[in-house]
């Protein structure tokens, strides 16, 4: 069956079924705007380097908690492109109008539509970084682990106060003897089972078999690797989730490199993720990944 899915992805199969077989790209206010598909939603943006391709590529994927945000949400630091990296900003499929697998074959789609332009847009896209944060982050890791499960592993993944298991985020907050700021995850009013359809204290096992941890458990490839970056003062998402993953990412590969930190008196999100020290070991990541 692997074998099938990837032969699938690289004759855009997947962009097919999620794109509707529509793409597009037009040049305006310097970066392409290009629809991977048919929907609204699927459209992402590229700000290319100067000089010559083919050049790596960052794809980086917003948050909003499944259900708001924009690529235009995520900053593009002029030291990327001087480094002659690539920058591709993805938009998605939100939960208020479709639910899971939605977003993750969006992301996975994004991907094949690279893999099949990507000369033609002055792009490597074997050399390929999934930076996510928030939800993002959620989908660039779900969407490294489906890349791997297909043979097609991407150079290096950078996961930002994402949540990792749905069906420990309540646990976790309560560990820490915090109240999560946006209500409980297991609610059916939370942002994570507006996404599933179902309210995830109700059917935990499902809720944890979808996620990064819990595919996790179930992976037996080389993966790449992973920075990982959460405040520990985060009022959303509980900084164990992040502990979560680097656990099951050492556990899955002992091999591979994973970068974890705390970020000290971070929420989630904010000044803190944007400016050094968490700035220059993003950066620093990318870069060494990407050479």
């Amino acid at each position: 069956m692997p074998g099938l899915i990837r032969r699938t992805l690289l004759i855009g199969g997947a962009a097919a079924v999620a794109a509707g077989g529509v793409a597009w790209w037009r040049r305006g206010g310097g970066a392409t705007e290009i629809a991977y598909g048919s929907d609204p939603a699927q459209v992402m943006d590229l700000t290319l380097p100067p000089g010559s391709g083919p050049h790596p590529v960052l794809m980086m994927i917003h948050g909003g908690a499944f259900r708001s945000g924009d690529k235009s949400d995520l900053p593009i630091w002029p030291e990327l492109t001087e480094a002659g990296i690539a920058v591709v900003r993805v938009n998605y499929r939100l939960s208020g109008a479709a639910r899971w697998p939605a977003p993750g074959e969006d992301c996975l789609a994004a991907v094949v539509h690279l893999q099949r332009e990507g000369a033609a847009l002055g792009l490597d896209p074997a050399r390929l970084v999934l930076l996510g944060q928030s939800a993002g982050a959620f989908l660039a890791v779900s969407t490294a682990l489906s890349l791997v499960e297909v043979g097609l592993k991407p150079r290096g993944v950078v996961s930002l106060y994402g949540p990792m298991d749905f069906s420990t985020m309540d646990q976790d907050m309560q560990t820490l003897g915090r109240t999560p700021q946006s209500g409980p995850t297991d609610a059916k009013g939370s942002a994570e089972s507006a996404l599933l359809g179902y309210a995830v204290g109700e059917n935990r096992a499902a809720a944890r078999a979808m996620g990064p941890v819990g595919r996790l458990q179930n992976l037996h490839e080389p993966l790449p690797p992973i920075l990982i970056r959460h405040g520990d003062a985060d009022p959303l998402i509980a900084d164990l989730q992040a502990k979560r993953l680097r656990e099951a990412w050492v556990a899955a590969d002992p091999q591979t490199e994973v970068d974890y930190k705390l970020v000290p008196g971070a929420g989630h999100g904010g000044p803190a993720f944007e400016t050094d020290p968490v700035k220059a070991e993003v950066l620093a990541f990318v870069r060494r990944a990407l050479d």
